[in-house]
């Protein structure tokens, strides 16, 4: 029993510093993400930041990571909650945009994308970048396949940078109400 709660808190703790850095990269971007920042925010000590995480790069690798399976999850959960209704294209366009009007907007979502803009200055993190817009990819074919669209996997990556890039003018402009419904009936009718 002692071997079990020992790892649960080693889980635990290991969470709570990924969350920390994602926190702190939304915060002040990568360039403000300092091991006192972290510690900080994830209410550890800095050996234990050390001790779980030797280098920045893995941290940074390991929170991406952690973002998107649980942004894939929470959306992937969304999307299954509608598939049994038999959605047409207009009607799953118009869930998408009411699901990204209801993301977060703030320090999460800011780290998010810092994380995406960091990967292409630092060849050690595009594995994992590869790694999320795959799962993004995978859910975006997941939604194409269940309204019926034609090679989905043709479709699923501009689906995914047409709603990525969206997401980022939200979050660089302020603009709560971008409308997504509309440029997304527009790619999915042009393919």
């Amino acid at each position: 029993m002692a071997g079990a709660a020992s790892r649960d808190k080693l889980v635990s703790t290991r969470d709570a510093i990924l969350r920390g850095a994602l926190t702190v990269v939304g915060e002040h971007g990568v360039g403000g993400l300092t091991n006192r920042r972290i510690v900080a925010a994830a209410g550890v000590s800095l050996g234990t930041l050390t001790y779980h995480f030797p280098s920045q790069t893995a941290l940074l690798r390991e929170a991406m990571l952690l973002f998107v399976e649980e942004e894939t999850a929470k959306l992937g959960a969304i999307v299954d909650g509608y598939r049994s209704e038999g959605l047409s294209v207009e009607q799953a366009a118009s869930v998408v945009e009411h699901v990204i009007a209801q993301l977060p907007f703030g320090a999460d979502e800011l780290g998010a994308h810092e994380l995406y803009l960091q990967s292409a200055r630092d060849p050690e993190l595009q594995e994992a970048s590869s790694r999320c817009f795959a799962a993004y990819d995978e859910l975006a074919v997941t939604i194409l396949s269940a309204v019926g669209v034609p090679e989905p996997q043709r479709l699923a990556g501009p689906v995914v940078a047409l709603i990525a890039g969206l997401q980022l003018r939200r979050l660089a402009t302020g603009e709560t109400d971008t409308p997504v419904a509309e440029p997304l009936m527009m790619l999915l009718r042009g393919a």
